[in-house]
């Protein structure tokens, strides 16, 4: 157990005795939990596949160790050092956008991997906590929405590439990212009226645009009229849980169902390990969030509440979007369960987003200067 005096002035002592350690035991809890769902899920999949039963545990594990670095290491920066990191992060990414819409290999009629030293990278996972800081720093220059046009152009900017690739369900929780940090600042209700207005005919047109979009929302209200496979199964795993589940290892699902270890591994959770454990998982999600927005309650600069505000709402966000298509509340989309889903791309974002996070909601005295 790491122990340092108050009275000691080194970097990590002083971290230690700023930070937040119950988020950290949180997000240690749930990285290993992830572990263990990943352990009982992927096998069936990799089988399925014709790869080595571990391969997406072995691959899970080398994730896990950047994924923790990144958000050790991202939370001992300081308030400048996040803006600094997250501008950096940002220009990286949207370079990394541009080649992946012109050399990313095409999945699905989409192209948002981007083949890095071997690996696949989705960028667009790192400029979601990348953009939320950027626009903090932007909004936070001018009180009021005074400096906003910087942040909603760049804004703007990303979703167009986004939807270039196209990434809808990305562009959309961008878009909402943006909209929540525009109302913290100051946004008036008449024009969080206008913006509701506005979402709601961007959401109407990507249904007319896109006709993936369409199907997916065509099957989510009428699911005999397209393929509702995935999202049945996952529905039908959750309905049938039994309090403590099958046990591990026992389930059936995973051996039909093809994301049974990324986006769908909340019904492989339910099948094998009971509803106990998916209340507990929620629980636990819900603490986080809960300590997270109560830290965030705490900032007195700024910027630090803006961009905080954006990562946990990011968080929070991805994992109603998760459970509730696996729950068939909304309709289906591509997104990992954070820190539980196998996936790098994601895991590593997550990890330096709540990195981040815990950097700019440290305690400080209130004479520090955070700019």
């Amino acid at each position: 157990m790491m122990s340092f005096d108050r009275t000691e002035r080194s970097l990590l002592a002083r971290w230690w005795w700023t930070v937040d350690h119950g988020l950290l035991a949180g997000f240690g809890l749930l990285a290993a939990s992830g572990l263990v769902f990943v352990l009982a899920s992927s096998p069936a999949v990799a089988s399925r596949l014709g790869l080595p039963s571990l391969h997406f545990v072995g691959r899970h594990v080398v994730f896990l160790l950047p994924a923790a670095a990144l958000l050790l290491g991202c939370s001992l920066l300081s308030p400048k050092g996040v803006r600094r990191l997250a501008t950096g992060l940002l220009a990286a990414s949207l370079v990394m956008i541009f080649l992946t819409l012109l050399i990313g290999p095409e999945t699905n009629g989409a192209t948002r991997w981007l083949p890095v030293a071997g690996w696949l990278v989705q960028p667009s996972e790192f400029v979601k906590p990348a953009l939320v800081v950027v626009v903090a720093a932007l909004l936070a220059r001018a009180p009021g929405l005074t400096n906003a046009l910087p942040g909603i152009l760049l804004g703007a900017l990303v979703l167009v590439m986004l939807l270039a690739q196209p990434d809808v369900g990305m562009a959309l929780m961008v878009g909402a990212l943006l909209a929540v940090q525009l109302f913290v600042a100051g946004l008036p209700w008449l024009l969080v009226l206008g913006l509701v207005v506005a979402g709601i005919l961007a959401l109407w047109q990507t249904y007319l645009f896109f006709p993936h979009v369409a199907d997916r929302i065509d099957r989510f209200l009428d699911p005999t009229s397209g393929d509702y496979y995935q999202v049945g199964l996952a529905l039908e795993a959750v309905r049938g849980a039994a309090w403590f589940g099958s046990g591990p290892g026992e389930g059936r699902v995973k051996y039909v169902l093809p994301d049974a270890h990324s986006d769908f591994v909340f019904a492989v959770i339910a099948e094998e390990f009971g509803l106990i454990a998916c209340l507990a998982l929620l629980g636990l999600f819900g603490f986080i969030l809960l300590r997270g927005l109560q830290r965030t309650e705490l900032v007195a600069d700024r910027f630090a509440l803006l961009a905080a505000t954006g990562l946990i709402v990011q968080f929070g966000l991805q994992v109603v979007v998760n459970l509730g298509v696996n729950l068939s509340l909304l309709p289906a989309k591509g997104m990992t369960l954070p820190f539980i889903s196998y996936g790098g791309s994601s895991l590593c974002a997550l990890a330096l987003g709540m990195g981040m996070f815990l950097a700019l909601t440290r305690r400080r005295p209130s004479g520090e200067v955070i700019a």
